[in-house]
């Protein structure tokens, strides 16, 4: 069922006994918006009934909450209107109190397609459809634009009593409304034992219930928009204490959490940085990545060419052999799984945290395997003895092994963080550094390269320096990537996205995250490590 967020509601009362109605808009045709489910939906004029059987009018999309019944559907080129009867039932009470108040002030519609088809983009265009259910909710999408400026209550009367009221009070006396906002509504003929009362024109904001933030946030765009500068807005005028919450799983591993908004963000202890993906370059898969594996082409015999012996002897003939590599994907993945309760007590801002640390885990692990592959695809250069003259030695060797016989220079020299320490406090007999920083100017008396202690930018010897975590202890690489020609190593990706799913035998939520990630040593023999005595 499509649930499509409306605008404005107007509240009409009249002198009949027990008639308690509202009325507007239940949904905006040609509009474009994103529903529940993630999908992007157009409503065309004339889809929706104006005759069978009533829509229910339910409480926030919940049929075992009815509150009343549409008794009246205009279909207009702008929208289909509505006119909605709540009960005199408790629930129906509640609803009309609300109404009265400003705390509700919007509808959402849920529908059931039945004619429909896709455009280019892949919105759903809706050309028929049964309407199903209307819902009062006290958040829509189109924000404070959809808000009820007045709404006022009266006491129910016999009809003589009305007549006599209106004669002994003139219409310019009428207490109390000179100055409100006009409205075009009339007055609500609630079943409240008080005199007319005007609402005030500003409300105060309610935070939103669980299932009413989680609703906007798979809605996203304006309506998960709107209520987060909803919530921001409240923060600042509750100036509460800083609560956060982080992404656990039961609420005894977040004590103390109640509805009170994020002021801050969370201390982040991880830096989600992939050093080696960002160095190699991403590729996407050949044909978007449909199927489980794919081929890549390398040559293992070229052609070749020779002098010719004497007119009309035989060239040198040789016929060209290309390898079809196989190569898999990994799928990378991980899931975290909240209690409803978890999600009730802590802030939208905590959950946002919870899905930025999932994704950002996913990041380390890609860069992980990205790493780890590299360093087994490698080939020994030499070792190294921890000296100056020996790391010259060794970086040479490494880059002749590289070019000899292909012509491909290297580029980069990637390290673990302990051999890029090492690196940085090498020095001369004197004591200068070797790799000097260099900055404003100034010109070091080695050159061999720069280097800073505050960053992982560095050139020894003209190679770009990467410095990644997730190296083993004693990694030192030299190989050619990132130029596209000639790189000797490839590292291929599809990022699938976000996942959630409900959980209603343990009252929780899962969200996962999960990507497909490929690694191809194009040119093994330009993949050059270099190990440590």
């Amino acid at each position: 069922m499509i649930k499509f967020h409306a605008t404005d509601i107007s509240i009409i009362a009249g002198k009949g006994a027990g008639r308690r109605e509202i009325s507007g808009v239940a949904v905006p045709y040609n509009v474009k918006a994103t529903v529940s489910g993630g999908q992007d939906v157009i409503i065309k004029p004339g889809a929706l009934p104006v005759e069978g059987k009533a829509p229910r009018l339910f409480m926030y999309h919940d049929s075992t909450m009815p509150v009343g019944v549409v008794t009246e559907r205009v279909d207009s080129p702008e929208g289909m209107l509505f006119t909605a009867k709540i009960s005199a039932s408790s629930q129906g009470q509640d609803a009309m109190i609300m109404l009265s108040e400003g705390v509700i002030d919007q509808v959402s519609i849920g529908v059931t397609p039945t004619k429909f088809s896709f455009d280019e983009a892949g919105t759903m265009i809706v050309e028929a459809a049964d309407w199903v259910e209307l819902s009062l909710v006290p958040v829509g999408a189109f924000g404070d634009a959809a808000a009820i400026t007045e709404v006022a209550a009266s006491i129910h009367q016999p009809e003589e009593e009305i007549g006599n009221t209106e004669q002994e009070t003139p219409q310019e006396e009428t207490p109390a409304m000179e100055n409100a906002p006009v409205v075009e509504a009339a007055a609500v003929e609630a079943a409240i034992p008080t005199a007319p009362i005007p609402a005030q024109p500003k409300r105060e904001f309610k935070l939103p219930s669980a299932g009413e933030f989680m609703a906007a946030y798979h809605i996203g765009g304006d309506t998960f928009k709107n209520m987060n500068a909803a919530v921001q807005e409240y923060a600042k005028t509750q100036r509460t204490p800083l609560q956060a919450a982080a992404g656990d799983v039961l609420t005894t591993d977040t004590p103390g959490l109640l509805p009170v908004p994020v002021l801050g963000p969370l201390v982040q202890n991880i830096n989600f940085l992939r050093p080696a993906v960002n160095a190699v370059g991403a590729r996407a898969y050949p044909d978007g990545g449909a199927q489980k594996t794919f081929i890549r082409p390398t040559i293992t015999t070229h052609t070749d060419v020779g002098t010719q012996s004497t007119e009309l002897s035989a060239v040198t003939a040789q016929t060209m052999v290309i390898a079809a590599n196989t190569i898999s994907k990994t799928t990378l993945a991980g899931q975290v799984t909240l209690s409803v309760q978890d999600i009730d007590f802590t802030s939208p801002a905590a959950m946002q945290q919870i899905l930025n640390d999932l994704m950002g885990e996913y990041m380390i692990a890609s860069d992980n395997l990205c790493a780890d592959n590299l360093l087994t695809a490698a080939t020994s250069s030499g070792v190294w003895d921890g000296t100056l003259a020996d790391l010259l030695t060794s970086i040479y060797d490494a880059a002749n092994d590289v070019a000899s016989g292909r012509n491909w220079m290297p580029t980069h020299l990637f390290v673990s963080v302990d051999v890029w320490a090492q690196l940085g406090k090498l020095a001369d007999t004197t004591g200068r550094p070797v790799f000097p920083f260099i900055a404003n100017g100034l010109s070091g008396q080695n050159a061999l390269g720069a280097g800073s202690a505050a960053t992982w930018n560095g050139n020894p010897l003209g190679l770009e320096l990467v410095v990644d975590s997730n190296f083993a202890a004693k990694t030192m690489i030299i190989t050619r990537v990132g130029q596209g020609a000639g790189d000797a190593y490839e590292f291929y990706e599809q990022q699938r996205g976000l996942m959630s799913v409900e959980v209603p035998a343990t009252l929780g939520r899962t969200f996962s995250f999960h990507g497909y990630v490929s690694t191809f040593a194009a040119i093994s023999g330009m993949i050059r490590k270099i190990t440590q005595a």
